[in-house]
């Protein structure tokens, strides 16, 4: 077998013709050399006061939110809760970054993300209560419904965005991923698409460090997840996850940058998942309590208020008027979550397929004529 060798017969090593021609500079595709950040850096004096005060009374009704979600699931309130307690930061930020008109496609771990948007907590909740398929209107909200499987809501972020700019539309997609998410195929695909599409995307990789037990080392060889941009030809971005005003910084970059016209970006935030995977998982069997010991410290409610402090934009009163804040949200969902839902089983089958399969609808009419005969004993 011959192999056709161009540089034998053009002299230019890796030279191919016309529109095959590699990118041969990578180099403003590649993230920083470290994580951006704003702590501890000159960059936090230019940041603006209002947003960095914005940030940290979202970020202390955010971690109320979830601790708050944490208990309802141990009392039998939530079927399942997996918290972004520590990974508020992120949440916050990428909810901030969009416009009214911008959609969000959030994964099971980004509830306070939704909440941010603006849905209401208790149908934000309601899918991991159990109650319902979404729980709130994705078209109003412009939120796309809480995603279980690992990255399915990366293409559809693509899909919705190209599908907007054909209209002539500005609208930008957020994606939200955890560092396990970016072993899926979707994950893959949906860059690919993106990139190749210059679809107006932003992807937002959450490294907590790990895919439930699984640590990133046994995921990934890569120097940082914000390098794997570079191979489907987009901007790889590393930010320090926990550092409020540098995530919202490098997402907002990075949504100007799609919106112009400019294609995606991956950005990777690295962070810590401080609870457990769900309340169904132990923790302690794959991580240390040094490690997590570690993380607390460099919490990002700390950090924020030391920084906001120093700056002197932060007093006590702000500090007083968001902690109230954050016990009125838990007040308010221990509240309506105390009452059980009134709930109509055949809601169940509602909004799976636009047109039933013959399997659903043997299903249905399985379970109408159990409810049936269960009221026929009812009423004797």
């Amino acid at each position: 077998m011959t192999v056709l060798d161009h540089r034998h017969h053009t002299g230019v090593p890796g030279w191919m013709p016309g529109a095959t021609a590699p990118r041969t500079d990578p180099a403003p595709l590649l993230p920083d050399p470290s994580p951006v950040r704003t702590f501890g850096t000159p960059a936090l004096e230019k940041c603006d006061p209002a947003l960095l005060r914005e940030l940290y009374r979202r970020l202390v009704v955010g971690r109320r939110y979830n601790q708050q979600a944490t208990t309802l699931t141990k009392q039998g309130r939530l079927a399942v809760y997996p918290a972004s307690t520590g990974q508020e930061a992120c949440q916050v930020a990428a909810a901030l970054v969009l416009d009214e008109h911008d959609w969000l496609f959030p994964s099971y771990r980004d509830t306070l993300a939704v909440v941010s948007r603006g849905v209401d907590p208790l149908e934000a909740l309601t899918l991991l209560r159990g109650s319902a398929h979404t729980g709130y209107d994705p078209r109003a909200s412009r939120t796309a419904p809480l995603c279980t499987p690992l990255a399915t809501q990366a293409p559809h972020a693509v899909g919705l965005a190209h599908a907007a700019r054909l209209r002539g539309e500005p609208v930008v997609a957020l994606a939200m991923l955890g560092d396990g998410g970016t072993s899926e195929g979707d994950f893959h695909e949906a860059l690919n698409f993106a990139a190749v599409l210059r679809a107006p995307v932003v992807f937002l990789v959450q490294n907590n460090g790990y895919a439930i037990s699984v640590p990133l080392s046994a995921q990934s060889a890569a120097p940082s997840l914000a390098h794997k941009a570079v191979g489907y030809g987009m901007p790889g971005r590393l930010v320090d996850g926990n550092d409020a005003p540098a995530v919202h910084s490098v997402l907002t970059e990075a949504v100007e940058r799609a919106r112009a016209g400019e294609g995606p970006t991956l950005v990777e935030a690295l962070t810590y998942r401080i609870d457990a995977h769900t309340n169904a998982d132990d923790a302690t069997r794959y991580r240390t309590e040094p490690e997590v010991a570690a993380w607390r410290e460099h919490d990002p409610i700390l950090l924020m208020e030391r920084a906001l402090r120093g700056l002197g934009v932060l007093d006590d009163g702000l500090v007083r008027a968001a902690a109230e804040e954050a016990e009125a949200l838990a007040a308010r969902m221990r509240a309506e979550f105390h009452a059980d839902p009134d709930l109509d089983p055949m809601s169940l089958f509602a909004h799976v397929f636009a047109e039933p399969t013959p399997q659903l609808r043997e299903q249905a009419a399985q379970l109408a004529a159990e409810l049936a005969a269960e009221a026929e004993v009812a009423d004797q």
